[in-house]
């Protein structure tokens, strides 16, 4: 009985992933819903696969991170932007993905389907990047 109620919690919280989806490719100002995105397409779907989590830093042009690792298959990563400037999360390196552009408080999100290798996180805002904000995502 104690299982069924942990695979029913577990239902419940897949399906709860499975709200509104945002089906805009472009930048909008705070997002909280994913926008999921394949490797060649902007199309959005429901939860499942790997979470990812990280944080831009509040006062400099980096994540609370520069490393991140996950299994192949689908990964989303949630970035969390507490600074006043404005920051995304995006994926590159085989794929080319990128979730919306948000300001303090808001969230990035960005899902994609990963194959074993290195791939690179960083914020696509212009500048950002090339000042720091980037890291390494290993799949395995």
């Amino acid at each position: 009985m104690k299982r069924l109620s942990i695979l029913g919690a577990a239902a419940l919280l897949a399906l709860a992933g499975c709200g509104s989806s945002n089906n805009n490719s472009s930048s909008s100002s705070s997002s909280s819903s994913p926008a999921t995105s394949s490797a060649q397409s902007g199309s959005s779907g429901g939860g499942g696969g790997q979470q990812l989590t990280l944080q831009a830093d509040a006062s400099q042009l980096k994540f609370n991170t520069n490393k991140l690792s996950a299994k192949a298959g689908k990964v989303t990563i949630t970035m969390t932007n507490p600074s006043p400037l404005q920051h995304d999360i995006a994926v590159k390196g085989g794929v080319d993905v990128k979730g919306d552009i948000v300001g303090q408080g808001g969230k990035s999100v960005v899902s994609t389907t990963l194959k074993p290798g290195k791939y690179t996180f960083y914020c696509s805002v212009d500048g950002h990047e090339a000042a720091g904000m980037n890291g390494e995502l290993d799949v395995s």
